[in-house]
């Protein structure tokens, strides 16, 4: 199981507070540079990472003098606006060191709940992992309210990952991993090794929230590893306090805790696309783009000759034959009035037909899947 993380291209990685603020007593300097210093090592390796950082509300919270995390939603952001600064200029400093450029990323449940934001969220990403730059993503903790926060970064990682097709998620925290029960308070707890992502026994042993600085506790890392397994992915929870455990861990040492995934990231979302999905409407092809899709090639506004329905940009449609079979369905990346004034037309004029152009495909062979 082990192997696929060392053979995972796209890695997720997330720190949590403790480790990125020393405990909430302020900016963890060396913990962020050997973070960068990990990370810029994986990159060398030809591999993608995402890291998905907390502590910007404890580093607002040690800057403003507070000992104790407030409760108030408006303290709360006001703590966030102050922290993130300096978390995003240490992580700045410390990539650049190292010849990487690194990018902010604050998200909120709403960026990726509403299909035109996600996508954004999704090519803006891709973009940057295309240009080699490392993304650091948090939440956007000066905007959030209780309706719409994640309530954790180790959620958000694994919405990351999801976002992205990741392969695996990198837990870093201050526990070896999954203990059997808590073993601040039980000495006889044993480490789990590896288990499966679904195995319901894993949430009792996970004990209880976090600390004060941190909202999460073992019990998030779990059903967030349960998210990322609907993706494909796997999950490994490893302590970030023991030196080179991030490279370890992405090489696939037996460390930590390693929650695994049954099926593989492209089967698992091509399973969601298939059958998830409600279709919003539908595409019809000519011959060309027909054998486009079945020789695994995206599909191109040039070879559909027909929309049908009403669609946002991001609605999942079916794609046709001539005669009304479906072949395919997938996420859309333009609506239909889009798609409309593009069908037919090559990618060279997309741009002058719209004025703008959000992707040269109509469908990404990603988010598409063949029946």
């Amino acid at each position: 199981m082990r192997t696929r993380i060392a053979n995972a291209r796209r890695l997720v990685v997330k720190v949590g507070s403790a480790l990125v603020t020393n405990n909430g007593e302020g900016l963890a300097h060396d913990f962020i540079a050997d973070c960068a210093r990990q990370i810029s090592a994986l990159h060398d390796e030809g591999r993608q990472v995402l890291l998905v950082s907390s502590g910007a509300i404890a580093a607002g919270m040690q800057r403003l003098g507070w000992a104790t995390r407030p409760h108030a939603m408006n303290e709360l952001q006001a703590a966030a606006a102050v922290g993130q600064m300096g978390l995003a200029q240490a992580y700045e400093t410390t990539f650049l060191q190292h010849g990487l450029k690194a990018a902010q990323i604050l998200l909120t449940h709403e960026d990726l709940a509403d299909r035109t934001r996600y996508l954004n969220a999704r090519s803006t990403l891709r973009t940057l992992l295309d240009l080699d730059v490392v993304p650091i993503i948090n939440e956007n903790d000066t905007v959030v309210t209780d309706e719409i926060k994640f309530g954790d970064n180790d959620t958000l990682g694994a919405l990351v990952v999801n976002l992205v097709e990741a392969e695996a998620l990198i837990i870093l925290t201050d526990q070896k991993g999954l203990y059997s029960a808590d073993p601040r308070q039980d000495p006889a707890a044993t480490l789990i090794a590896e288990g499966r992502a679904d195995d319901r026994r894993y949430e009792a042993m996970a004990g209880g929230a976090g600390s004060g600085i941190s909202r999460g506790g073992m019990i998030t890392k779990i059903r967030a590893a349960q998210r990322a397994a609907r993706s494909g992915a796997h999950t490994l929870i490893v302590s970030g306090r023991e030196p080179e455990s991030l490279l370890a861990a992405a090489r696939g040492a037996d460390i930590g805790t390693l929650l695994y995934a049954v099926e593989t990231p492209l089967a698992a979302r091509k399973q969601w696309l298939a059958d998830h999905l409600q279709l919003a409407g539908s595409l019809i092809l000519d011959a060309g783009a027909i054998a486009a899709l079945k020789d695994g090639r995206s599909l191109l506004a040039v070879g559909v000759t027909r929309v049908e329905g009403e669609f946002e940009r991001g609605a999942a449609v079916c794609c046709r034959t001539p005669d009304g079979t479906e072949i395919a369905r997938g996420l859309s990346n333009y609506s239909s009035s889009e798609a409309r004034r593009i069908a037919g037309h090559g990618t060279q004029q997309i741009e002058s037909l719209l004025g703008y152009i959000n992707s040269e495909e109509l469908i990404h062979r990603d988010n598409l899947v063949l029946l």
